[in-house]
């Protein structure tokens, strides 16, 4: 029952993917962009209704710009959750480009794709944030730089922290965790060492009771920290909704 009932979810949601698809190239052209934010959140929420993953949101989400909101990065997944619980301009990896399906989805929503190993493209990436904190937009990084196991952080990159520092823009932690059924903590959605993309969304497709947590704490200004500093800083605020958000 589980293979058939994950083989539906999965047909289902390509569907959902294509419907996606199909209001990028007709509709956000010409709509504004709190228009194309809305029709983001419910897509997003609907995608995690269909996949069976229940979305618990702890904290306040931010309700406008500009503001730059770090997160742990556990799952191919964190995208979706991130802009059901509050629709942002996300920074991701280039390779994402390259999934079957997902990457247009995700390059058309209006990603800022990073080369991660070339730093003058985190150069030219910075300036594009700044951009749009400017223009008062909500932006999220991975700061981890990779995908992790859910329970602990790596290091934060501090190289990107520097568009929150030029703008005198808040920074927000959040924190994302994916719980079963019984509140433990799950490895379905991981995407991390060797697993695949495809291996990670049918792990999550089959799995029961899943509920995607996001858990937003206090925005915080540079006040005088470097982006180094201010990365630590940073990195123990995320921590410290981790462990909260277990319970």
């Amino acid at each position: 029952m589980k293979v058939l009932r994950a083989a539906w979810r999965a047909l289902r949601a390509l569907a959902h993917v294509l419907r996606g698809l199909w209001i990028i190239r007709t509709e956000f052209g010409r709509l504004t962009p709190d228009a194309c934010a809305l029709l983001v959140r419910e897509w997003s929420r609907g995608m995690l209704r269909i996949m069976g993953v229940a979305l618990e949101v702890r904290g306040s989400a931010p309700t406008g710009g500009p503001m730059l909101l770090l997160a742990n990065h556990i799952s191919w997944l964190d995208i979706l959750v991130m802009n059901a619980a509050c629709p942002v301009r996300f920074v991701s990896k280039a390779d994402v480009k390259h999934w079957p399906v997902l990457g247009a989805l995700i390059t058309g929503a209006g990603t800022i794709l990073i080369e991660r190993e070339s730093r003058r493209d985190a150069m030219r990436v910075v300036h594009q944030m700044a951009e749009h904190l400017k223009a008062r937009d909500l932006i999220a990084v991975f700061p981890e730089g990779t995908t992790g196991d859910g329970r602990s952080l790596l290091p934060f990159h501090a190289n990107l922290l520097q568009a929150a520092i030029s703008t005198h823009a808040p920074l927000l932690p959040v924190a994302l965790r994916f719980v079963d059924g019984d509140g433990r903590i799950s490895d379905a959605p991981l995407f991390v060492g060797d697993t695949t993309l495809l291996a990670s969304i049918w792990s999550t497709l089959r799995a029961d009771g899943l509920t995607a947590r996001v858990t937003y704490g206090h925005p915080e200004l540079a006040e005088g920290r470097d982006r180094r500093s201010l990365a630590r800083d940073m990195q123990q605020a995320v921590q410290a909704l981790l462990d909260q958000s277990v319970s």
